[in-house]
């Protein structure tokens, strides 16, 4: 780590916990590791909550009639009830969101902020983060979506008792609601909405009796007030601290920023990978998910990638496709008619020292155009199980080693391929190696 960073504000024994959605159906061996459940993370916040709860969030969908949507009732639930307990709710949305379940709370007396992301930046909320009691976070991949607390494979972490980190997350939250009627974003922030902590001046702290140190960064570059990391800058901070590994895993990877007319390539992640690779010799894991929407560029991209390590000593970069819809290939259409799909949507990187959560796949509109949040953590020992850290590390080997993760191997076609065809590009002039759709072993 760079010398010249300044570290401030010290707390002691401040806790935080790793949060999953793990879809039923999926299995892992006995001893693959196993964290609280996003459900019961969510729930325990709000039973803890006794003056105040803010959530932003990009999805509102908390009912459904699907088997799988109960929790996300139970939820809703529980949100109705803490308004009728003097307890302040406050929730942000995209203006576009549709929802019955904001509409009901609001109705009830929660304080709903619609931002016209359209309108700041051409883009879309992404942001998913909670603030209970202003001591509690929670940030991570999953929405305020049955589907998040059902279908999906979610990750997050929550932190407890950690005021410092919260005042800072706090003047996200503020920063969105000050844009509350407005169509556009001010020329000059207000200085109450300028960060706390930055990569230049991190907050140090004990978590799980560990000597730690956190930021949190914001998207777009719009969005980045005075003395705030952009989430760019703070994902290259944590791949220029590396020594040894780079693990990311997010659901979409593909280098390329896309308007109503052309795509353009985007090299700031992209980039900064073949830099480790090649310069440092840092080993490269990349695991994302395979599904519907999957770009047939992404494998263009990969293909590159690994390219690059060609005949180059101690250059090692592995990629492999995370894909929870291959029990289904093969189901009747009346059965597919019944069942959602089922998808891996983490967002994070985890290396020797530290740890990247955020709320994007490393795909170049999300980072240019929408709003998110991503929270940097560094630690000194990552080899005690106390350390969230090596607990991030286990979970990337346990999926990266499942049946679930596929080495690409283009020229392989699997049986029952119905579900694994791609739309292509929205722009007709760029070309894809046509046998890279199908990209399983079988």
């Amino acid at each position: 780590m760079d010398s010249q960073k300044k570290i401030v504000k010290i707390n002691v024994g401040k806790r935080i916990a790793l949060v999953e959605n793990i879809p039923e159906g999926l299995n892992y061996s006995e001893n693959a590791p196993f964290h609280l459940s996003l459900f019961q993370g969510w729930m325990n916040l709000l039973n803890m909550a006794q003056k105040s709860v803010d959530i932003v969030s990009s999805h509102w969908d908390l009912n459904h009639t699907h088997p799988s949507a109960c929790q996300g009732q139970r939820l809703f639930e529980k949100l109705l009830q803490l308004t009728s307990q003097n307890i302040e709710i406050k929730l942000v949305s995209d203006v576009t969101a549709d929802s019955k379940v904001l509409e009901a709370l609001k109705l009830k007396g929660a304080e709903v902020t619609y931002m016209n992301m359209t309108a700041y930046n051409k883009g879309r909320l992404q942001s998913s983060f909670w603030i209970v009691d202003k001591q509690h976070v929670y940030i991570g991949s999953a929405g305020l979506d049955w589907q998040s607390l059902g279908q999906m494979k979610e990750l997050g972490v929550i932190f407890y008792n950690c005021s410092c980190l919260v005042l800072d997350l706090q003047r996200i939250f503020a920063l969105y609601s000050s844009l509350k009627f407005k169509s556009r974003v001010p020329q000059t922030w207000s200085k109450r909405l300028y960060g706390v902590y930055d990569n230049e001046k991190r907050l140090q702290l004990q978590l799980n009796e560990t000597k730690s140190q956190a930021f949190v960064s914001n998207s777009p570059k719009l969005f980045c007030p005075k003395n705030r990391s952009f989430d760019i800058d703070a994902i290259y901070s944590v791949i220029d601290d590396a020594k040894q590994y780079v693990y990311i895993a997010v659901m979409d990877y593909l280098p390329i920023s896309s308007t109503s007319t052309k795509r353009t390539y985007w090299p700031d992640l992209d980039g900064k990978i073949r830099e480790a690779l090649v310069l440092r010799s840092v080993k490269v894991r990349l695991l994302i998910s395979f599904w519907k929407e999957t770009d047939p560029l992404t494998f263009n991209f990969i293909s590159s990638l690994k390219a690059i390590c060609t005949e180059i000593a101690n250059c090692s970069l592995k990629v492999k496709f995370f894909d929870l819809e291959r029990e289904n290939a093969c189901a009747t259409k009346e059965q597919k008619n019944h069942t959602f799909p089922k998808l891996n949507r983490n967002k994070y990187m985890v290396t020797d020292g530290a740890a990247y959560i955020g709320n994007f796949d490393w795909v170049g509109n999300d980072f240019t155009q929408n709003a998110g949040t991503g929270l940097v953590i560094n630690q000194a020992d990552v080899k005690t199980n106390r350390s969230i850290i090596k607990q991030l590390k286990d979970v990337f080997e346990r999926d990266w080693y499942s049946p679930y993760a596929k080495t690409l191997q283009p020229t392989k076609q699997p049986n029952c391929s119905v579900l694994l065809k791609f739309k292509p590009p929205s722009d007709k002039s760029a070309t894809h190696n046509t046998s890279a759709k199908e990209p399983w072993s079988t």
